[in-house]
């Protein structure tokens, strides 16, 4: 009990210190307000890239592929939304919120702090890239369609086609994704970076966890996650335990162990992604609601990914 108590403690502990420091040094003014999005937009479209490319490329993908891992995340994110927005439909009278409350309930931060926990505790990014494959596309593509029809701007519900376009097209350039194809190429093809370009490469790589980690924490607002304080702690209550809950059993009677059910941890119980509020301010949704889910899943998480992590441990799955 003591062993798997201080595997799930080493295991999240550290990165919510990481988190917690950027915080800090935010707060007494030593990381400047422009550097937040810096670090999102150099994470996005550099370090994370370059982190997940060198470990798939590096990786026998022949070997470690596996459909029904893929199929499962892709079919676990796609109930989760559909359930979350009919049950929302029914339940959540106030409709002006009901777009941001869907979103922020099933858009995890998969590939930032998924990728921060699981190289905690594997080295490397396991089981994270094909995760990705099977849910981040989705994330993508559900957000715009509930942000869309569920727009109280008029205009923007009435080009929900020009939209989902452009989704589409995010989704086909986002950095992540072209690192993964490039990185499952280079592991089919058994190709190899010269080496000046893999230390390259590599040197940003090391620094995709620490960086979006202080960024994370210097983004943290904790007077917003005061505003619309019920409808924010229920997402919060659905994002972090309700769907752990219900699909981890699944996982693990489907037998997946190891570094497959801490990426499935990761996909079903991490904090919203900080991303879920550029989008829903800017597709006529609430802003504020989607900004205190943020912030109290990002508090919460610690908490309940060490439990969750801590219960698989003690069962001898992780």
């Amino acid at each position: 009990m003591l062993d798997s108590l201080q595997y799930s403690l080493h295991a999240t502990v550290p990165v919510f210190l990481v988190i917690l420091i950027g915080y800090l040094l935010k707060r007494i003014g030593w990381l400047k307000p422009g550097f937040v999005n810096g670090a999102d937009k150099l994470n996005f479209t550099v370090t994370l890239p370059a982190l997940l490319f060198q470990d798939i490329a590096g990786t026998e993908f022949y070997e470690v592929f596996d459909l029904k891992f893929v199929l499962y995340c892709a079919i676990v994110t796609s109930v989760c939304f559909w359930s979350i927005w009919g049950l929302a439909k029914l339940f959540l009278k106030a409709d002006e919120i009901r777009g941001a409350f869907v979103q922020a309930s099933f858009r995890g931060s998969a590939a930032v702090l998924g990728t921060a926990l699981v190289m905690n505790i594997y080295g490397n990014t396991g089981m994270i890239p094909l995760m990705i494959i099977g849910a981040v596309p989705l994330y993508n593509i559900y957000s715009v369609i509930v942000l869309t029809f569920e727009s109280h701007d008029r205009e923007m519900n009435a080009g929900g086609r020009t939209h989902m376009m452009k989704a589409i097209k995010g989704i086909l350039t986002n950095p992540i994704i072209l690192a993964i194809a490039a990185g499952m190429i280079f592991s089919l093809c058994r190709w190899k970076l010269p080496v000046i370009l893999d230390t390259t490469v590599g040197s940003f790589a090391k620094m995709a966890t620490p960086l979006a980690l202080i960024a994370v924490g210097a983004g943290f607002e904790g007077n917003k996650a005061l505003k619309k304080l019920k409808p924010a702690v229920t997402a919060s209550v659905i994002k972090l335990v309700i769907q752990p809950v219900l699909m981890l059993p699944i996982a693990l009677a489907l037998g997946f162990t190891d570094a497959k059910l801490v990426a499935l941890v990761i996909m079903l119980g991490s904090p919203t992604t900080p991303s879920c509020y550029i989008m829903a301010k800017n597709m006529g949704n609430d802003g504020i609601l989607t900004s205190s889910v943020i912030v109290l899943t990002t508090v919460l998480s610690a908490f309940t990914i060490t439990a969750i992590l801590f219960v698989l441990r003690s069962m001898g799955m992780i």
